[in-house]
């Protein structure tokens, strides 16, 4: 029976409470010099982060070394050292979700999930149970196919396999702000890089994790082969929109902030993913259009090199107005409204010859396209209506003739 009133004892406990003192305060002497938002290691507050419980276990670690070497009683320190590595593992995957989606409830659900886990294991393991649940476990045995597997197995490869994904995810996501964000100024090509490096890491933590419950990894060629086939047939569209997303990506033709219209969709991309590009329209509606339309449709870029769009408008006046007087007016109109360029100037043209008018084309500039176009092609539409009104020129009136012939002699007339 352990005496925790015995001095040994008292001197564990000590070491362990300076462990803990120590540890905090060199986490918060470390959050107040390094910039540490969205930081898994440091967190938000420091009881938060990864690196109070990691450098308490460390610590500790050391600690029963020197306990071992003194030939001191470390009764203390083995009750610590597993209940620091499970909070070690559950801050790791708490702030490993937190940091990929931070804003995501389901992260929020998962992580008291894995909390109220690790705390089942430790009042397991100090009232010394935990091995009795283990064979308990590993009594219970399971067959997947033609293999016999333990409770006890299996629930240890899932523990592996997430652990492993919550590696992959965590480096991918350090990976993309720390190197990737930094160096590549391009949205597109960081998209595509980081879509293509979380892809590779999680495809390799799956293997791993999937090499470590006792699965045959060749099996997965007939499995390759089989999916091939699928998308081949009812997959191909689903499979092109991936392909074209990331020919999108790679090729630049279309990029994040970029204005495009595409046959009715017309907006902001605010985003590219690899299915699917949203576009937000300038009336604030998202549209979300699939990658194989961009790809297969022609699409007009406001905002390639060039930003200058040339607008027009048709107005049709009476027949007896004088083309100078008409074409001083709507240079006039046009020109007062801000956001027409006069560098080019606007143009007039007498378009065409209808039935007592003429139909005159106002064409000018703007480089803004951005701030949309059928506001600016409205406002000057009104200055063009007002300007008009204001010279006495004269809109065409529509026009009947009536033609009264009388009847012949002898007819009564109808």
């Amino acid at each position: 029976m352990i005496d925790f009133f015995s001095s040994a004892h008292w001197l564990q406990g000590a070491a362990l409470s300076l462990n803990f003192l120590v540890s905090y305060l060199f986490s918060q002497w470390l959050a107040k010099r390094v910039s540490h938002e969205q930081s898994v290691w440091l967190g938000e507050s420091v009881h938060e982060g990864l690196l109070f419980p990691f450098c308490a276990l460390i610590l500790c670690l050391v600690l029963k070394i020197v306990f071992h070497a003194l030939h001191q009683p470390i009764d203390w320190i083995l009750m610590a050292l597993p209940l620091l590595v499970l909070l070690v593992a559950v801050r790791l995957i708490a702030r490993v979700l937190l940091f990929v989606a931070p804003h995501s409830p389901l992260m929020r659900a998962l992580e008291k999930v894995f909390f109220w886990l690790a705390g089942f294991i430790c009042v397991l393991w100090v009232s010394n149970l935990l091995p009795d649940f283990l064979n308990e476990l590993e009594s219970i045995h399971l067959s997947l196919g033609k293999s016999q597997m333990n409770l006890r197995t299996l629930l240890e490869g899932l523990a592996s396999m997430v652990f492993v994904l919550i590696i992959s995810l965590w480096l991918s996501a350090a990976i993309e702000r720390q190197l990737i964000a930094p160096t590549v100024q391009d949205l597109s090509m960081r998209k595509v890089l980081t879509n293509l490096l979380r892809t590779t890491l999680l495809v390799v933590g799956v293997l791993v994790a999937m090499s470590s419950l006792g699965f045959d990894l060749t099996a997965l060629s007939v499995l390759g082969g089989a999916l091939g086939v699928g998308l081949g047939f009812g997959l191909q569209k689903l499979a092109a929109n991936y392909v074209s997303g990331f020919v999108i990506l790679l090729e630049r033709s279309i990029r994040i902030g970029d204005y495009v219209k595409v046959e009715n969709f017309e907006g902001k991309i605010t985003d590219i993913k690899t299915r699917y590009t949203l576009i937000r329209s300038f009336s604030g509606r998202e549209s979300i259009v699939p990658n194989e339309l961009l790809i297969s449709q022609p699409i007009e870029n406001y905002s390639l090199e060039d930003p200058q769009v040339m607008l027009s408008t048709t107005i049709a006046l009476d027949f007896q107005s004088d083309e100078q007087i008409v074409q001083t007016v709507l240079l006039h109109a046009a020109l007062s409204c801000p956001r027409v360029l006069k560098d080019p100037e606007p143009t007039v043209q007498l378009q065409s010859f209808e039935e007592g008018a003429l139909k005159f084309k106002l064409n000018f500039w703007i480089n803004d396209p951005e701030l949309g176009q059928q506001n600016i092609l409205s406002e000057v539409n009104f200055a063009v209506l007002q300007a008009v009104r204001q010279a006495h020129l004269q809109l065409p009136m529509p026009q009947r003739h009536l033609f009264w012939t009388s009847a012949p002699v002898g007819e009564t007339p109808l």
